[in-house]
């Protein structure tokens, strides 16, 4: 009886671990070997291709968990999110110098089989080359930000929007009248959290205001019981951006989905008041904003942008212009109150600006260049928030590089944020210094903004909203982190749990 009873758990205790390898490897093997019958046949006699180093890990949900378990509990001072790639650099080339790695691995995320990028040659290389058809755009979801839209438009209607959305928002002239449009609304705000609330959360209170100027900038519109439910209403649509996407009752994706119809049904109502108005020649301040620019569009052959497109593109725009920069504030507002030396010497650059503003306090495009200091921190600030750690593309062919196949339909995940966070281009990279920034970083080692055909057409425009709040936070406003030592999230994006939740009120001079 006893050796019956030991033939078992013999048979157990050998067989477990047996299964359990056999499940961890048999999606890498059966991607592997249908990656190997497909074209490995049509290379006889040359070099046959081969997959990046990698694994594909679990079936069905290949690594996604993993990635989440780095994500949401691998926090400071844990490895963080980059700990998913530093893994497989320890795995697959060990050592500090990390001799041969060319930032290429295979994994299986987000449900495809996937090949994460992460090295600057890497990088250039994909972003670079979706303008020749190699890589299109993987995400976000175009039900969700429109099938016409910046993001998901190819060839020369990608080209044309891009130069009306970078001529609107992006040239001096238009940088000129953005920064007279911004500085009231954050001017009062500042106030208000001083003098009527005297504790306040960053993230909640920054995010406010930007969203409110966004509006006023792209649309025209003054805050209002409307922009308040357009607020949740964007909130919701990025919940669902996010998101596996999944339509069934009861998810973010289909939440998200019911948060764009009520979008849309407000922009096209606002659309088609401004076409009445064009019939009976009124001119108002709705005619020089993004808009209505949109609306004026024309192509080679005179066509204007349909509704449709219209709104595509203005609901996109905001998606993009306001969560991104309200995040990379309230991180500036956060590093700045835990480097006091930093903020003494922000405080000085400003004061001299202040001392010498003939504009009644507010500074004008023209006070941007001699703001040296002010752009550094501006610079540090989006390299350490790194507000898009990722961009995705999908492989419209197999590509080669260095020696590795991307195969086709295959997801690329192009690993920005790695790029930031890693000594070897950066001293200390999880620090905040903005005296780093007075040499400029290695070739291709910034790429906050993304790269190529499809870099970030609102990086200057992002980058003079800092410039503006950092201004009037320093030159009048003293602050201070309730829980300094609070935990970091990176889910939706990096944040402190709290919110940077501090004390705000007015230095003692003002």
């Amino acid at each position: 009886m006893a050796a019956d009873w030991a033939w078992w758990i013999g048979l157990l205790l050998g067989a477990v671990p047996l299964l359990v390898l056999a499940v961890w490897h048999s999606n890498d093997a059966g991607h592997c070997a249908a990656f190997a019958l497909k074209r490995w046949r049509h290379h006889r006699g040359a070099t046959r291709p081969r997959l990046p180093p990698g694994h594909m890990g679990l079936p069905f949900v290949g690594e996604s968990l993993w990635l989440l378990w780095y994500y949401k509990f691998a926090r400071r001072p844990g490895p963080g999110p980059d700990g998913f790639v530093d893994a497989r650099r320890r795995r697959y080339y060990g050592g500090a110098a990390r001799a041969g790695d060319v930032g290429v691995y295979r994994t299986h995320l987000f449900g495809s089989p996937t090949v994460l990028v992460c090295s600057p040659a890497a990088n250039k290389f994909v972003l670079n080359s979706s303008q020749d058809g190699a890589f299109g755009i993987r995400w976000p979801a175009p039900e969700l930000v429109g099938l016409s839209c910046l993001v998901n438009v190819e060839g020369r209607q990608h080209a044309r929007l891009r130069g009306f959305v970078l001529a609107a928002i992006n040239r001096p002239a238009s940088l000129r009248a953005i920064a007279e449009v911004v500085q009231p609304r954050v001017v009062a705000a500042l106030r208000s959290w001083a003098d009527a609330k005297g504790t306040v959360s960053a993230a909640t209170e920054i995010k406010k205001v930007t969203f409110e100027n966004i509006c006023k900038m792209f649309a025209s519109m003054d805050p209002s019981p409307v922009t308040d439910m357009m607020d949740g209403w964007f909130a919701g649509l990025l919940a669902g951006l996010r998101a596996f996407p999944i339509d069934f009752p009861g998810t973010a994706y289909r939440h998200a989905r019911a948060c764009r119809r009520k979008l849309d049904a407000v922009f096209r109502e606002e659309v088609q008041r401004r076409r009445r108005r064009r019939e009976g020649t009124v001119d108002d301040a709705t005619s020089r904003d993004l808009m209505s620019g949109l609306m004026e569009m024309e192509d080679e052959q005179g066509k204007k942008l349909c509704d449709d497109e219209v709104v595509d593109n203005i609901v996109s725009l905001i998606v993009a212009g306001y969560e991104s920069t309200s995040n990379a504030m309230m991180w500036a507002v956060y590093h700045l109150a835990k480097s006091p030396h930093a903020l003494h010497k922000l405080r000085e650059e400003n004061s001299v600006v202040s001392r010498d503003n003939k504009n009644g306090g507010f500074i004008t495009l023209d006070d941007i260049p001699t703001m040296k200091y002010t752009a550094k921190v501006v610079e540090e600030t989006i390299r350490v928030a790194n507000v898009a750690p990722m961009v995705h593309r999908v492989a419209h062919r197999d590509v080669e590089y260095r020696g590795y196949t991307i195969p086709k339909g295959w997801r690329v995940v192009v690993w920005l944020r790695s790029l930031h966070t890693d000594a070897r281009y950066y001293d200390d990279p999880l620090s905040f210094n903005p005296d780093r920034w007075d040499k400029p970083p290695k070739p291709g080692t910034y790429q906050v903004f993304g790269g190529g055909p499809r870099v970030c057409a609102g990086n200057m425009l992002a980058r003079l909203q800092l410039s503006i709040m950092l201004h009037h936070l320093a030159v009048g406003y003293k602050w201070e982190l309730l829980n300094p030592d609070a935990e970091v999230t990176y889910l939706p994006h990096s944040k402190p749990v709290d919110g940077a939740a501090m004390s705000f009120s007015r230095l003692d001079s003002v």
